[in-house]
């Protein structure tokens, strides 16, 4: 017991430690930061930085393109990955299993190894320097992790619900809607939760795809406070800080619904 406390105090420390370094040094001067990295700032804090990135129109943009991004990739991934995964559970054959192991293969393929002809494909599209692109390579490249959750749950969904809506006479939309999509309401919390973080916090893409300055999301807009030979850490974590908060706030307030998704399929009965 008493090791297992020592270990959470570790734990904890480990991502204390971090989380204040950045609060603190969103709140100093540049001159501070490299003179006494772990102090706190002279004369109280300063909130500059964060006016200064308030009043450049561009992080205003920055911060809209990620929105938008964001919201339609995990829209779309959700309502997909649902119906193929209702299709799977119902279809309950060899073709079903065979659907389901292609998409598990799908999560076994990084990102790295795709890029090149990823990109020469959006590049003969003319997607490259678009919204729609980004959101299509999104959707695509999470498709698979979000099938695979919400068809292990969907597959522990009592059957007899289904059997009772084809004698009532419904379809397959219909038990689709009004059966399958209500019961699997915290399961698609939790993946929308998922899904969220990993495409607000996408780096990568964007940074392949993006080159014009009009639709850079705000995780590739936070690489202008990097030069070459200097950095601006008190800008980078003011907007580390910034973009952060949109997840932090979906968090707490879908928190629930997040610890009901992941446990909602872990014991059947």
């Amino acid at each position: 017991m008493l090791f297992r406390k020592f270990s959470l105090l570790i734990y904890a420390l480990l991502i204390l430690i971090p989380l204040v370094v950045v609060l603190l040094t969103s709140v100093k001067t540049l001159q501070e930061t490299f003179r006494d990295p772990l102090g706190l700032p002279d004369g109280g804090f300063k909130f500059d930085n964060y006016v200064a990135i308030f009043q450049e129109q561009t992080m205003a943009g920055y911060f809209l393109n990620s929105t938008i991004v964001t919201l339609f990739s995990v829209s779309f991934t959700l309502l997909l990955a649902a119906m193929v995964a209702f299709g799977i559970t119902r279809m309950n054959n060899w073709i079903g299993n065979v659907l389901f192991a292609l998409f598990t293969l799908g999560m076994m393929v990084p990102a790295q190894v795709i890029m090149v002809p990823l990109y020469s494909l959006m590049l003969d599209l003319g997607l490259t320097n678009s919204l729609v692109g980004l959101i299509l390579v999104n959707i695509s490249s999470t498709l698979p992790i979000a099938v695979f959750i919400l068809t292990g749950f969907m597959k522990t969904l009592p059957k007899e619900l289904f059997e009772a809506s084809t004698i009532d006479g419904a379809g397959n939309w219909k038990m689709f809607t009004k059966v399958a999509i209500p019961l699997s309401l915290p399961s698609l919390s939790a993946t929308a939760i998922f899904l969220f973080v990993m495409h607000w916090n996408d780096l990568l893409y964007p940074l392949l795809f993006i080159t014009d300055n009009a639709y850079k999301t705000l995780p590739l807009a936070l690489l202008e406070f990097q030069g070459q030979y200097s950095t601006n850490y008190p800008m980078l974590f003011t907007g580390v800080i910034i973009a952060s908060a949109p997840m932090v706030i979906a968090y707490v307030f879908l928190q629930r619904y997040f610890v009901a998704g992941i446990t909602a399929g872990a014991v059947k009965g």
